[in-house]
């Protein structure tokens, strides 16, 4: 009886520990004009000293010197800046707390191959690190779920909602693979040998490959209406053949990534690049080839002995000038606070500034396929915005002062301004 009341209390403190108090914020009620702001509207170019004014949780006009509305709320923003909402890609926010308690942990399924896992299903809405995201500017993110081989879909939720039912901004976009090793680890935990590496890197790719043949083969069945069952897996990836689905492949290796480049070609698939660390020694070839890539390392350090410190860095700038249609992501869960600073690093290293910006915001909503509402600041989009003192990608002078997410005003309180606070207060 000791033990199971023991095991109860650690549970709960557990729980306790996984769960803020903040409540989401209200529907929007007014209308609220923005004055004199200095608009950083991705598409648009940079607006000094405009307002902009949003209605139903939509943005309904941008000008100077706007009618204010009758009964709406005024907010001067003289001196500050407003961006869109910042998208981050490929995370594992509301999946995961705390790594070293594995009660906190639903990132993952068992089995290689799971494309029917949806990584919303597990979304924790109450996690006490999304507070901590928010903060920091991201309004949305891909939850994308982790795993061996086929990861199952990921979904892009917004971070404010009670649950992921009404944070879903578009579930199940599409389907996850981790593209099979091409190398021999040598490093001193690798206990394996050359050649049961290499056999394992083969069996991995062949199981890849007969997964996409017994998911067409199931797909034209079930359009001949020849179909015996249901299978939940291959009714994942069905939209992966009709194209209403996208096909997320991460890899880091220039050889994994031409592998996939061949395989995607070869079956017509639209997909994203993810990872792609190398995608800098291939530029050209993946600007000629219309990939759309997600670079995920922009804080990264050299890969092999002969790269330079700041490859990683300057990766983003490289790609820009090869005319690569790319974004830019901070894989992880509670570090992705640090994505806008990271587009302000590769700014840093040869990016143009606006270019940066678009990268987490409307190249993420493009990829994911609701740039019509998300990503940028244009009448008819989406009220989701943020207001900074200073800039939104200097990690020194940014100061985030408000989040409207679908024009409704979300509370910033979080658990490191609360501990900042409280120790402020120290004698």
């Amino acid at each position: 009886m000791k033990k199971l009341l023991t095991a109860v209390a650690a549970a709960t403190v557990t729980l306790s520990v996984a769960a803020h108090d903040i409540v989401p914020g209200e529907v929007q009620q007014q209308p609220i004009l923005l004055q004199n702001g200095t608009l950083h509207t991705v598409t648009n170019g940079v607006q000094e000293d405009t307002d902009l004014l949003f209605v139903d949780g939509k943005i309904s006009a941008i000008g100077s010197d706007l009618a204010v509305p009758e009964g709406a709320q005024v907010l001067d923003l003289t001196g500050k800046h407003v961006y869109p909402g910042v998208i981050a890609l490929d995370t594992t926010i509301g999946l995961r707390e705390i790594e070293a308690v594995r009660a906190t942990e639903d990132a993952e399924e068992v089995g290689a191959v799971t494309p029917e896992v949806s990584g919303h299903v597990a979304y924790n809405p109450d996690s006490e690190v999304i507070p901590t995201i928010r903060y920091n500017g991201v309004s949305h993110a891909q939850i994308v779920p982790q795993g061996n081989l086929v990861t199952g879909r990921s979904s892009l939720l917004q971070l404010d909602g009670w649950t992921y039912e009404d944070a879903g901004e578009r579930l199940n976009v599409g389907v996850h693979v981790n593209w099979p090793r091409v190398g021999i680890n040598t490093s001193w935990w690798e206990r394996r040998s050359p050649e049961e590496q290499r056999k394992a890197n083969a069996e991995a790719r062949k199981n890849l490959e007969r997964t996409f043949v017994q998911a067409k083969a199931y797909y034209d069945a079930k359009l001949a209406g020849e179909l015996q069952g249901t299978d939940l897996r291959w009714e994942a990836m069905l939209g992966l053949f009709d194209g209403s689905s996208t096909l997320f492949v991460h890899a880091n290796d220039k050889r994994q990534i031409e592998e996939a480049m061949e395989l995607t070609q070869e079956w017509g698939f639209d997909w994203v690049l993810m990872g792609a660390r190398d995608a800098w020694r291939m530029a050209d070839e993946l600007a000629e080839a219309d990939v759309r890539v997600v670079f995920g390392a922009p804080f990264g350090l050299p890969s092999r002995h002969d790269e330079g410190f700041d490859q990683a860095f300057s990766t983003p700038a490289a790609l820009a000038e090869a005319g690569v249609n790319f974004a830019i992501s901070y894989p992880g869960y509670w570090d992705v606070r640090n994505l806008p600073f990271a587009a302000g690093n590769a700014v840093a290293y040869g990016l143009d500034r606006e270019a940066a910006l678009a990268a987490i915001t409307l190249k993420p909503a493009e990829f994911l396929g609701v740039a019509d509402r998300l990503g940028s600041l244009e009448a008819g989009k989406q009220a989701t915005l943020v207001i900074s003192a200073g800039d939104l990608l200097d990690p020194i002078g940014q100061n985030v002062e408000t989040l409207f997410i679908e024009g409704r005003m979300v509370d910033l309180n979080n658990r490191h301004l609360q501990l900042y606070n409280k120790y402020k207060q120290k004698p």
